[in-house]
């Protein structure tokens, strides 16, 4: 009965360690955001930056990929399709590798001098990213009527003009194929670790600013990080959404 109840009060004093923590990080996060804290800033700014620059990269790559990918037939397409899906699960750690083989000193790319910098950063990230936009967007071309783009070529309309209806009429998944893409990169660690070195006040994101904190044992800036990430995450997706949703967009 003695070692029950034990260990009853060793598991309710770590389950209120674990919910004060979840707490105290919340406060933490608030006082971090409303002082203005120049380390978060800098870390939510460089955040942003790297993550907003790699996600608008592979919009820019991928829907256009989508969009030829679903409308063309060539020989070797069932194989560049395969391509896409499977860089739409890359492992992060392996992208960052391979670059960081390219970006080394003894490297191809060596001499370019892009190791341990946010371009770096913004490569690999491109790089995990370009794939799942570009396998959302043709799913999202796909699902459209495949006599659309023939019609509105029929009634005079430029292939230009064409795929831009297109574009238009699959906006809720290409929007889809946009938030897939900047969330798989916003939460990314291994590669950016891997390339960027979490160098404070250079290449420190805020999910390198979460593993650091852990290490050190800061569980509660850890969280308090971690809240930071979500409410920005939180806010692009719901941003996102609203215009995936905006009926003027029809």
């Amino acid at each position: 009965m003695g070692v029950r109840l034990e260990r009853t009060s060793r598991l309710f004093s770590i389950h209120k360690k674990l919910v004060d923590t979840i707490i105290d990080g919340a406060n933490k996060a608030l006082e971090l955001l409303i002082s203005g804290d120049r380390d978060v800033i800098e870390v939510m700014t460089m955040t942003l930056l790297v993550s907003g620059v790699a996600t608008t990269i592979s919009v820019l790559l991928g829907v256009p990929l989508g969009l030829w990918l679903a409308l063309e037939d060539f020989i070797g397409k069932p194989v560049l399709n395969s391509v896409v899906n499977f860089g739409m699960g890359l492992p992060p750690v392996v992208v960052g590798l391979v670059v960081s083989l390219f970006l080394w000193r003894s490297g191809p790319l060596g001499d370019l001098d892009l190791m341990y910098t946010t371009t770096a950063m913004i490569i690999a990230q491109t790089i995990i990213a370009f794939p799942i936009v570009a396998g959302f967007s043709f799913a999202a071309i796909l699902s459209i009527n495949p006599k659309l783009r023939w019609q509105l070529l029929s009634m005079g309309a430029t292939p230009w003009q064409a795929h831009w209806l297109l574009i238009k009429e699959a906006r809720l998944g290409l929007i889809a194929a946009i938030i897939a893409g900047f969330g798989r990169v916003i939460s990314e660690v291994g590669a950016s670790m891997m390339v960027g070195g979490n160098i404070k006040g250079q290449t420190r994101v805020l999910t390198t600013a979460i593993v650091t904190e852990v290490e050190k044992g800061n569980f509660e800036v850890a969280m308090a990080i971690a809240y930071i990430l979500l409410f920005i995450t939180y806010s692009i997706v719901v941003s996102l959404t609203i215009l995936q949703h905006d009926k003027k967009m029809l």
